[in-house]
C-alpha cells in the first residue's frame, strides 16, 4: 500500500480494511449468541414463575423446596448466563464501532496537522527568500 499525498484518510482506511480478513461464520455465531443472550433470561423467568406456581399449590414446605430449588435456581442461572452473553456481544459490537470511528477521527486529525505543518513550512521558506 503506497501513501501518496493525494490519498485521503478515508481512502487509506478503506484500503487497509480491504486487506483485513474477517471470516463470516463468526458473525453468524455472534448473532446466534446474542439471540441466546436475549432468549435465555426469558426462559429463566418462565422457569422461576413455573416453580413458584407449582410450589404455591402445596401447603407443605417439604414439597415446595425441591420445586423452588430445581426451577428457581436453574431459572436464575439461565438469567445470569443470558445477561452475560447479551452484555458481552452487545458491548463488543458497540466497542468495535467506537474504535473504527476513533481511528477515522484520529486519521483526519493527523491529516489536518500535516497540512498545517506544510503551510508553516511554506511560510517559513517564503520568509527566508
Amino acid at each position: 500500500m503506497t501513501d501518496s499525498p493525494s490519498t485521503t484518510a478515508a481512502e487509506r482506511l478503506e484500503a487497509g480494511m480491504a486487506e483485513v480478513h474477517v471470516p463470516e461464520p463468526s458473525a453468524d455465531t455472534e448473532a446466534l449468541l446474542l439471540k441466546l443472550g436475549i432468549g435465555l433470561p426469558l426462559v429463566g423467568v418462565v422457569l422461576i414463575l413455573a416453580a413458584w406456581w407449582q410450589a404455591a399449590g402445596t401447603k407443605y414446605v417439604a414439597d415446595q423446596m425441591p420445586m423452588l430449588i430445581s426451577g428457581g435456581l436453574f431459572g436464575l442461572a439461565l438469567i445470569i448466563v443470558g445477561l452475560g452473553l447479551f452484555l458481552r456481544f452487545s458491548l463488543s459490537r458497540l466497542l468495535r464501532f467506537w474504535l473504527a470511528r476513533l481511528l477515522v477521527e484520529e486519521q483526519a486529525q493527523t491529516d489536518r496537522l500535516i497540512e498545517a505543518l506544510d503551510r508553516v513550512e511554506v511560510a517559513v521558506r517564503d520568509q527566508r527568500v
